[in-house]
């Protein structure tokens, strides 16, 4: 076969179409990319001694790294991502400033990235950078990434008035449709690259949306348990949110493929985890009545007005899930946890390796990558590449993003067996 570019590769993988080598993600997405720390080092083993450089943190939340372009480069990589101009915490990833992570890693972070000590020694961090206000994620002492701290006020479910959970949606405005357009265009007529653009507006009941980090007095159901509890405890009230988020969502979709149009390839609609390790969060019928029905009325739009893939990522246990996703009109399945439960690679590819691109799954980030030898990393890659790549569909990526405390041996070992891959 021909020398293919990245992204007649990525476009190939997409479409179930054969490809002259894997093509590989990492970065693209923020469910795709690498830690802060694991980047730095990573960049100082593959490019040499990059005395002074300090990576950019480009996702505040999980404290992900920007793989640059001489990295990109060197990685053999073959999507870059447009995603938002601002971050989970409501301020602009601009204003770049240093910083030093728990292990003395030296990074940027944008300028309105505020911490103040925890009393475990680790960090809060604020909405908007606004220390006055109460903190709305907390990172622990040695950590990697924040979990947003619990800022709900008391509910009386008399009162629950669905408006408030949908304070932070609307239409996306037309400076970010501009930007999104601007970054796609750069990365189309400046590389060739494959483009994956983030949509604003579609992930209904993002659990990591839901306390809404970016908002300094969020109001209504915002914390964890009790957003799930409400799906069965006050079906309606998540339903008139989701029925809000929907109609802002399809509007949004509609200028934004008329201002980008062809130039992304495929597009991350949702994040919403519907597996646990050894289950599920709700149950097949839950899906069917209470999300499926928003899921399709996106997907449809998109592949009426566009050529983009819908991208959904969820993970966990989540095989009983996949014949309603297909039907619900999604055509990538991330992130491909091979180590819960119902997820063996091989019953999945042979399943639905027709109907979906699998896009992750490459090594198991739980334990493999970060706990394994570089040997027992080569060989779990190998293998699940003859596995999920057999007859295309099939973009590599980890399982879940790479923390930032994984060896620099067991990545070299990764892209070793990601290159060796395309020799045999």
């Amino acid at each position: 076969m021909y020398p293919m570019t990245s992204r007649e590769r990525l476009i190939a993988t997409l479409n179930h179409q054969p490809t002259d080598r894997l093509c590989v993600d990492f970065g693209a997405g923020f469910q795709t990319g690498m830690g802060a720390g694991a980047v730095h080092r990573l960049r100082a083993a593959v490019l040499g001694d990059q005395s002074g450089h300090r990576v950019k943190v480009i996702e505040s939340y999980q404290m992900l790294g920007e793989i640059d372009e001489k990295l990109r480069q060197a990685l053999g990589l073959d999507v870059v991502g447009v995603h938002g101009a601002g971050t989970m915490f409501g301020f602009k990833n601009e204003g770049w400033k240093p910083f030093t992570l728990f292990d003395g890693t030296p990074v940027l972070v944008p300028g309105e990235f505020n911490v103040t000590r925890a009393p475990d020694g680790g960090w809060f961090i604020y909405p908007e950078g606004d220390i006055r206000v109460p903190p709305s994620a907390w990172m622990p002492k040695d950590a990697y990434f924040f979990d947003a701290t619990s800022r709900q006020a008391p509910l009386d479910e008399t009162k629950l008035d669905p408006a408030e959970n949908c304070e932070e949606m609307g239409v996306i405005s037309p400076e970010d449709v501009q930007h999104f357009a601007r970054v796609a265009q750069h990365y189309h007529e400046t590389t060739d690259y494959g483009i994956y653009m983030t949509l604003p507006g579609t992930a209904f009941g993002d659990i990591a949306l839901v306390p809404a980090p970016w908002m300094k007095h969020p109001k209504g159901i915002r914390s964890v348990e009790d957003w799930y509890m409400a799906t069965v405890t006050h079906r309606d009230y998540v339903q008139k949110v989701f029925e809000v988020q929907c109609e802002c969502a399809l509007k949004s979709i509609e200028l934004l493929a008329a201002a980008v149009g062809d130039r992304a390839q495929v597009v991350f609609v949702s994040g919403t985890d519907f597996g646990t390790q050894t289950g599920q969060f709700c149950s097949v019928k839950t899906y069917r009545e209470l999300y499926k029905p928003f899921h399709l009325a996106v997907n449809q739009l998109i592949h009426r007005l566009t050529k983009w893939k819908t991208f959904i990522h969820s993970c966990g246990a989540v095989a009983p899930f996949i014949p309603e996703f297909i039907e619900a009109g999604f055509d990538v399945l991330n992130p491909v946890q091979c180590s819960a439960t119902g997820m063996e690679p091989r019953a999945l590819k042979r399943e639905f390796g027709r109907h979906l691109v699998f896009w992750g799954g490459g090594v198991d980030t739980q334990r493999t990558l970060p706990f394994g030898t570089p040997d027992q990393v080569y060989r779990e890659v190998r293998e699940r590449i003859d596995i999920l790549g057999e007859g295309g569909g099939f973009v590599f990526n980890s399982t879940h993003n790479v923390q930032s405390n994984v060896p620099v041996p067991n990545l070299l070992a990764l892209f070793r067996a990601i290159k060796d891959s395309a020799r045999s």
